[in-house]
């Protein structure tokens, strides 16, 4: 079977990444966890994960019915490090949803009018109208991470990006809008586990990209413009939320709980939406820890 980028992601493996890093993908075993420095050794118990699932699965049909009934505008930015989970998150926070009120938003890259547009202006279309709920899967945050480290915009550009988002984010929130911004973390060996399962799967081929492929040479990179992003974007009003998402099932979990439980609605089951688990959901210094 011919894999994708000429094997580019098996060739950084067995060739370049670092000892540590291919050790512990080379012993991890199915249901480990890939991350020496994870809370939990391995993944949480399928029974429970289903179960937890199916009662959030509920409360989010009634959260809808709620946003549709009082004219809630719900926005959701999901970010994160590539592989984190981002995809398989967001399809179960949308499973049962009427998808005319939960918009999916996954922009490609801008063509050439929206190049030279307000950087902000093609995602403001997207923005939920009364009762309607709008997840971001990558937002205007490209600008402070990806364009940044692959260096498709100036340090300028960067600087006037981050200028301008609180007070982007402040207008949205002042307006009505519900913003939940979600960053994804996961280390370095989970992350190329990943990357490596899905090159040799035919099904899941078509979720890499040559940004996949030369990213792992930089993790460096993408930890300091992170880092940096999250400190300088991080607010009271639009606040950001890590959670470690090394175990997917913990991380969707987790993820379903903290939005229901920042919405402001009434759940019809309380306990649905706990426990929340500091272990792996928390505020910009879960990422520094």
């Amino acid at each position: 079977m011919d894999l994708p980028f000429d094997g580019g992601i098996t060739r950084y493996f067995t060739e370049d990444a670092p000892e540590d890093v291919r050790a512990t993908v080379k012993t991890a075993k199915k249901g480990d966890i890939a991350n020496p420095d994870y809370p939990y050794d391995s993944r949480w118990k399928r029974s429970e994960y289903d179960k937890a699932l199916a009662d959030l699965q509920i409360e989010l049909v009634r959260m809808q019915a709620w946003a549709r009934e009082t004219g809630q505008r719900i926005a959701i930015v999901f970010e994160g490090r590539d592989a984190a989970g981002k995809g398989g998150t967001i399809k179960r926070l949308r499973a049962n949803l009427n998808p005319r009120g939960a918009k999916l938003v996954a922009l490609s890259k801008p063509t050439d009018v929206e190049a030279d547009q307000w950087y902000f202006q093609r995602y403001i279309a997207h923005l939920p109208a009364k009762g309607e709920i709008t997840i971001f899967d990558r937002s205007w945050y490209n600008r402070g991470v990806v364009e940044h480290v692959f260096g498709f915009c100036t340090a300028d550009q960067r600087e006037r990006w981050f200028a301008q988002t609180p007070e982007f984010e402040d207008m949205l929130v002042n307006e009505g809008i519900k913003l939940v911004k979600i960053w994804l973390n996961v280390g370095r060996a989970t992350q190329l586990k990943r990357f490596l399962d899905r090159e040799k799967d035919p099904l899941k081929q078509w979720k890499l990209s040559w940004i996949d492929v030369e990213g792992l040479a930089k993790w460096d990179e993408y930890t300091d413009a992170i880092g940096e992003m999250l400190e300088r974007t991080h607010s009271q009003v639009a606040p950001w939320t890590i959670v470690r998402s090394d175990d997917k099932r913990r991380a969707r979990v987790q993820v379903i709980r903290h939005i229901l439980g920042r919405l402001g609605y009434d759940p019809y089951d309380k306990s649905a939406l706990a426990p929340l688990d500091e272990n792996v959901l928390g505020g910009p210094d879960l990422w520094h820890a």
